[in-house]
């Protein structure tokens, strides 16, 4: 009945949506990817809202209901029956009688199943499609036959463009190139692996003392060239995700320069490398908000080239929806951070591979900690840390590592506003 009831809820406020973007007809900017679709959202829209009348898709709603709830204008209603009632109410009175409508909808476009991105296709046709990253193993793989096939599903936003759309595309990937369809297309990338129309370089870690506090590089376009400086948050993966967004704002001739002073007030969604004051002068990278073999091994780069006096200590939880891959993912990610860390320390049955991978490549035991429950983990944790340590943790969002960090930051009375699923309905959980 539960599920009878929710496929009715989301076909009726698709049919409203498709109603409303018929009547309104806003420009469409649809973003997907494996990595960075929020934080890329969230960034194109900071350097559109001041120009243009625009909205973007809450939090990381992504999926069918995610996407038809943006375009409508309303808000979640969780496992509420009479909230879901009201949105089909509030969602024909917005069909009907709204007129101060959007001029550009930002949607972030997810997929966890194959046929997801068919579905939303269907009715979303972007002026603008960017994608992000299609990584060897994404998240979600374990309900579709192949990676592949996978990047097959995401890729289809870029064949549903509108007739005169635009192809924003992460040129350092050589998978999206395989798939690049005969559309106008403009590519952002980092110089040291491609030349790209926006190419990004010279990324250097910013400190306020011995502590990381942000990055910059250097954006070039054409003829032009502008400082990026990302404060709070660490990782090349937050210099694509400016990169996309300057190259959004050229198209809706916003000049360079305005996009970085929009930018300068824009700030990263909560779990994506962001930095974090830790107890005993240490500094957390969090980066809990979900994780997947890429996004980790990104993260531990990170992690290895920060200047510190004191320990790197990865704290990485199981990397969920991995299906087949899930041992050897784990494993290699072992391998991969073995040189990069001081200290390991895993949670959960399948991050005990990431332990094996490490021991493997010459991480000592000693070094290496394996945890099933997360309060030992909090309790111990505290007792290896000490002025300047950098702590790196990250999860996929089902093992909630945002806890950890709350319970070894600073001042956990931010936590609210710094980390991520801190609203009632994710802290009942």
């Amino acid at each position: 009945m539960k599920e009878f009831f929710k496929k009715c809820v989301v076909a009726i406020l698709t049919f409203e949506a498709k109603l409303l973007l018929k009547r309104t007809q806003p420009k469409i900017i649809a973003i997907t990817g494996s990595v960075g679709k929020t934080s890329t959202k969230d960034a194109v829209y900071s350097v559109l809202k001041n120009h243009v009348h625009a909205r973007k898709s809450e939090k990381g709603y992504n999926s069918d209901i995610g996407v038809a709830l943006t375009v409508l204008g309303l808000h979640n209603g969780w496992n509420n029956p009479l909230l879901w009632l009201k949105n089909i109410i509030d969602g024909a009175f917005h069909v009907l009688f709204i007129k101060d409508y959007p001029d550009v909808l930002v949607l972030e476009m997810g997929v966890d199943r194959k046929g997801d991105m068919k579905r939303l296709t269907s009715w979303i046709k972007p002026d603008v499609a960017i994608i992000t990253r299609l990584p060897d193993v994404p998240a979600h793989v374990e309900y579709f036959a192949s990676p592949k096939e996978v990047c097959d599903e995401k890729m289809i936003l870029a064949f549903a463009l509108q007739k005169d759309g635009v192809l924003l595309y992460n040129n350092d990937d050589e998978k999206i190139a395989t798939y690049l369809p005969e559309v106008r297309q403009k590519s952002f990338g980092f110089s040291r692996y491609s030349l790209s129309h926006f190419t990004v370089s010279a990324d250097t870690i910013l400190y306020d003392g011995a502590s990381p506090v942000g990055m910059e590089c250097t954006l070039s376009y054409v003829s032009q060239k502008v400082q990026l400086r990302m404060m709070g948050v660490l990782g090349v993966q937050n210099a694509y995700v400016y990169a996309a967004a300057v190259a959004t704002g050229v198209l809706f001739d916003i000049s360079l320069e305005e996009s970085v002073t929009a930018l300068k007030e824009h700030v990263t969604p909560p779990g994506r490398m962001r930095v974090v004051r830790g107890v005993e002068g240490t500094t957390i990278i969090d980066d809990t908000y979900n994780s997947s073999p890429v996004a980790c091994e990104q993260a531990v780069q990170t992690l290895h080239e920060i200047k510190t006096k004191g320990k790197k200590i990865a704290v990485l939880g199981d990397m969920l929806e991995l299906g087949q891959f899930s041992v050897r993912e784990h494993e290699r990610i072992g391998e991969f951070l073995a040189d990069k860390v001081d200290i390991l320390v895993t949670l959960g049955v399948r991050a005990r591979k990431i332990a094996e991978g490490a021991l493997e490549s010459g991480l000592s035991e000693k070094n290496i900690f394996q945890y099933d429950d997360q309060l030992q983990l909090v309790a111990e944790l505290r007792n290896m840390l000490s002025q300047n340590d950098i702590v790196l943790i990250k999860a996929s969002q089902g093992i909630r590592a945002e806890r950890i960090v709350k319970a070894i930051m600073a001042d956990p009375k931010t936590a609210p506003e710094v980390l991520a699923r801190q609203d009632t309905m994710w802290e009942i959980r």
